[in-house]
């Protein structure tokens, strides 16, 4: 069903983007609203839901795997290994360990570009470098703080020791 509203949403799209009402963003500037909203007022009515009602879905709510602990005892033997070459300065066994982790995805605490550095935790028969990652803010030998993600940054657990 809402693969058909989206349809007939998108059929639409140009015939009414004129009327749309207009939102402000977040610099206060006024603009009409965009076809995510468009989407998701579709949805609101075909349901008979109100937006005021409406919860947020489990889908956009943010992960409680976010926000949990794992002890490093917790972590797969690979990322023992790698938390421990973390710890002791390397060398590590890919490029790219060591380098500078964007946090494009905004679910770890916001810091200062260049805090947190990314390091691959090895994936057993992986021909790449997998998904696992461990991600560490702070200085390089001595980090603040760490955290875990086994789906390539789509969730992360904080390492306690």
């Amino acid at each position: 069903m809402l693969r058909k509203l989206a349809r007939g949403a998108l059929d639409t799209w140009s015939h009414i983007r004129g009327s749309l009402p207009t939102a402000k963003d977040s610099a206060g500037k006024a603009g009409r609203l965009g076809f995510p909203a468009l989407i998701l007022l579709a949805t609101f009515a075909a349901t008979g839901m109100s937006a005021a009602s409406a919860k947020t879905p489990a889908f956009w709510a943010p992960s409680a795997a976010a926000t949990t602990t794992l002890t490093v005892s917790d972590l797969p033997p690979e990322g023992r290994e790698t938390y421990g070459l973390i710890h002791s300065g390397g060398p590590f066994p890919f490029d790219k360990d060591g380098v500078v982790f964007g946090n494009r995805e905004r679910l770890l605490p916001q810091q200062t570009r260049g805090y947190y550095r990314e390091y691959t935790v090895a994936t057993p028969q992986a021909r790449n470098r997998g998904a696992r990652r461990i991600i560490c803010g702070g200085a390089p030998r001595t980090p603040e703080r760490c955290y875990y993600t086994a789906d390539h940054y789509a969730s992360f657990k904080e390492i306690v020791p």
